[in-house]
């Protein structure tokens, strides 16, 4: 849910100042009595009324492994995440070491066991699937006859 505007904040405590009550500040602009408290509240307690910043989430797991995750990279550009996962000693999963990369900036180099590309840019398949035979007896369903 988004915050209330400034202007309803302040329209808000407008009236309560000219001497509306809570719940007639409340019915006018439809918000919550306990909103119209609590923006009261905030107001005599710290002298603001602009809407107070959410919670940014948990800390990132590898953020204390920032520089180590830049060097490693450095070193070995063609590390799989496998291999940088390991070197650092941590359980975090592979989308969490790749999430870190990503949020350092960094890129890391594809490796030649990948499988090259065309012309075109497309990855190629290394092989094609055989079509196989139905063998005598059976039927295209694999059932004996």
């Amino acid at each position: 849910m988004r915050a209330y505007s400034m202007d309803l904040r302040v329209r808000v405590l407008a009236d309560y100042d000219a001497g509306m009550g809570t719940q007639a500040v409340a019915d006018k602009y439809r918000v919550s009595t306990e909103w119209v408290r609590s923006l009261r509240r905030l107001r005599e307690q710290t002298g603001q009324i602009a809407p107070r910043r959410g919670k940014t989430g948990p800390k990132p797991l590898l953020a204390e492994h920032g520089e180590e995750v830049t060097k490693l990279v450095e070193e070995q550009p063609d590390a799989t995440l496998e291999e940088l996962r390991q070197q650092l000693g941590v359980t975090a999963s592979i989308t969490t070491i790749w999430r870190a990369i990503k949020a350092l900036g960094l890129t890391l180099k594809k490796s030649s066991t990948c499988g090259g590309t065309g012309s075109s840019g497309y990855s190629r398949p290394s092989h094609r699937m055989a079509v196989l035979e139905s063998p005598p007896g059976t039927t295209t369903t694999g059932l004996s006859r």
